[in-house]
């Protein structure tokens, strides 16, 4: 377990139960930390609401299962990502003992672990502290004295805000290797408490001029303040009276804070001055200022983000999405963060071709960790209403039973398919099937046989309708712009060209700088013949252009590929079998290519999600122009 620097376990201790002030099983319901928070209770109270007591913000959550399906993974790369140190680059994972903790060992031991503690510990006065990691080390050091067992903990000090901060990761067991329980409590104000004795031990005592300018900084803000929380604690079903003036310096000082905030909240209705004096605060004051600060945060990270790649933009074209899209956004990544720095969802900034700049959260960040930055990308809701999928699906279902090689020999007895490929038709189908049959809605027998329920349809519809509150987003090219201008395969630039509606294209923002690049795309595509102008100024482009850019350049890379392989490449050509073993992905201005490599030759085919699990598997497919029905099962060539 990893320890704290000068921490200590107390002499005379000689068992778990003993340290929680009890029986086990009392101490243990109450949580370790229980006897700090009786002591502060019945003695000089939370330091917080002492005079002069430095004031730190501490953010805590609890996260189940956090080690299950690499959601502690994703967290810690998230909070280790570009931009978060003091220089501007990556912020370095450390612990008690560590200036470079080792993350995967940390994962390793927390990953069967019942529950995680993650905190957010920012100091008023972070900027003022000389060493963030020092001061993260003692409070550490701390805190296992006051729940008694060393703990298992990283850390990174952020400087991407305004106020620096450090985020801590606890493992969930104590050193004993049993479920680490902390006292609720000593949770919401233990971990605050100490902070502040540390830091206020650090600065001294916050002065009553810093106290005074720190009010008045907050007077005009739209967000949740201090004076905010001291006019609720003070107000009376609603009702604040300040109609005697205090003798007081102090109190005269902060009534007079009192008063300019309230003119403040009057202006923004959350508040009404009833009778002279006396004020009625909305019920509303608190959730609307909460979300106003939220706002005004995200604002704040798209500012910095344009900042970041020394652009402005007048933040009218700042659009922040409360929920999923209404309608797909098309444009550049401009950056990825977490909005919530405790939680795993993932928001995305995209510079729209529409002129806007658009904030998307609520993505999973496993989802996000092939999307780079720079990459062109649409983001919109999910597929709604009724899918034909489940309806031929219904259609085909005799007994209550859906059978794979029923449904293909009907497929290739009616004819009536895509392209002319019943076994891809099919396989279509199963792959929709084993969705469903992940979510509950039905059951696979065998390889041939599914069990369909009778409410299949509207089951699949409710299961999508519950998905479609969720965003999708979809990488349309890899290439930045500039690349993709150069590039010699099928871009993202030259589907637009030959596109009839090109009317999502605004000619400002990130909409003006891809107008732009299109013209020196079509320019590009006129030099190497691909295009010409007419005399009427219009450009006409080869009739099958998307085909020869992507044919051009599979075989470009695959000549290359073929220096370092063991067999030869070879092109594949429409209506052929490709089997072998999937080597690789190959990314392309095309797109995304398998590598499949048997004993005579490799080449290179179009990648789809069906495949992803199967590297270094054997695979076979029927190429199909420049696409490819990939056949991954044993039973009549079914993907299962």
């Amino acid at each position: 377990m990893g320890g704290s620097s000068g921490s200590s376990i107390g002499p005379g201790v000689t068992s778990p139960a003993s340290r929680l002030g009890g029986a086990a099983g009392r101490g243990v319901a109450r949580g370790r930390g229980a006897a700090f928070v009786r002591a502060c209770d019945l003695g000089r109270g939370w330091s917080h609401r002492r005079p002069g007591a430095r004031r730190v913000v501490v953010k805590a959550r609890f996260v189940r299962a956090a080690g299950q399906g690499g959601r502690t993974a994703a967290h810690l790369r998230y909070l280790q990502r570009d931009g978060t140190s003091r220089d501007g680059e990556r912020g370095q994972l450390y612990a008690a003992g560590e200036d470079r903790a080792d993350g995967e060992a940390f994962l390793a031991r927390g990953h069967d672990d019942r529950h995680q503690f993650r905190f957010i510990v920012a100091p008023e006065d972070g900027a003022a502290l000389g060493d963030l990691s020092g001061f993260t080390r003692d409070l550490m050091a701390e805190v296992e004295n006051d729940l008694g067992t060393r703990l298992d903990w990283v850390a990174v000090n952020h400087f991407n805000t305004g106020h620096p901060h450090v985020h801590v990761v606890v493992n969930g067991r104590d050193e004993w290797g049993e479920d680490l329980i902390i006292n609720g409590d000593y949770i919401a104000h233990g971990v605050r408490e100490r902070a502040s004795e540390l830091v206020t031990l650090e600065l001294g005592p916050v002065t009553e001029i810093e106290r005074q300018q720190r009010l008045a900084a907050e007077l005009d803000q739209d967000r949740f303040t201090r004076i905010d929380r001291a006019l609720i604690e003070e107000s009376q079903e609603g009702l604040l009276d300040l109609r005697h003036a205090p003798a007081d310096q102090r109190e005269i000082a902060d009534r007079a804070s009192r008063l300019g905030r309230l003119k403040k909240l009057e202006r923004m209705g959350l508040a009404t001055e009833a009778a002279p004096g006396t004020w009625s605060l909305s019920d509303r004051l608190e959730p609307t200022l909460r979300q106003l600060g939220e706002r005004g945060d995200i604002v704040a990270t798209l500012q910095r983000a344009l900042s970041a790649e020394g652009m402005e933009r007048d933040p009218a074209s700042f659009q922040i999405h409360d929920g999923v899209p209404a309608s797909p956004i098309v444009g550049r990544l401009l950056g990825k963060h977490l909005p919530d720095e405790l939680g795993d969802g993932v928001a995305v900034i995209v510079d729209g071709i529409d002129g806007r700049l658009h904030h998307v959260s609520g993505f999973d960040p496993a989802r996000l960790e092939e999307v780079a930055i720079d990459a062109i990308i649409e983001v919109g809701p999910r597929e709604a209403g009724p899918r034909p999928a489940d309806r031929t699906i219904a259609a085909s279902v005799e007994d209550g039973t859906y059978r794979p090689s029923r449904h293909l020999e009907q497929a290739r007895f009616e004819g009536a398919v895509p392209r002319g490929d019943p076994e891809g038709f099919v396989e279509a189908h199963v792959r929709r099937l084993e969705a469903l049959r992940r979510a509950g809605i039905v059951e696979r027998i065998d390889a041939d046989h599914w069990r369909i329920p009778q409410d299949f349809e509207s089951r699949a519809a409710a299961h999508d309708a519950g998905r479609s509150r969720q965003a999708t987003i979809r990488t349309l090219s890899t290439l930045d712009l500039e690349a993709q201008i150069s590039a010699d395969g099928a871009t993202w630039l030259d589907r637009r060209l030959i596109g009839r509606n090109p009317s999502d294209l605004v000619p400002s923002g990130f909409g003006h700088v891809v107008d732009r690049a299109m013209g020196h795309r079509r320019e590009r595509l006129i030099e190497q013949g691909d295009a010409v102008r007419r005399s009427d100024g219009r450009i006409a482009y080869r009739r099958d252009l998307l085909t020869t850019l992507e044919t051009r350049e599979v075989a470009r890379v695959g000549s290359e590929l073929a220096l370092e392989r063991p067999v030869p490449f070879r092109a594949s050509v429409d209506g052929e079998t490709v089997q072998g073993t999937f080597q690789r992905t190959v990314p392309l201005a095309s797109g995304r290519y398998a590598l499949v490599e048997n004993a005579k030759e490799f080449t290179l085919v179009p990648w789809r999600p069906v495949i992803g699990d199967r590297l270094g598997r054997e695979v076979m497919g029927i190429v199909q122009g420049t696409s490819i029905s990939w056949q991954l099962g044993k039973t009549r060539g079914l993907g299962i």
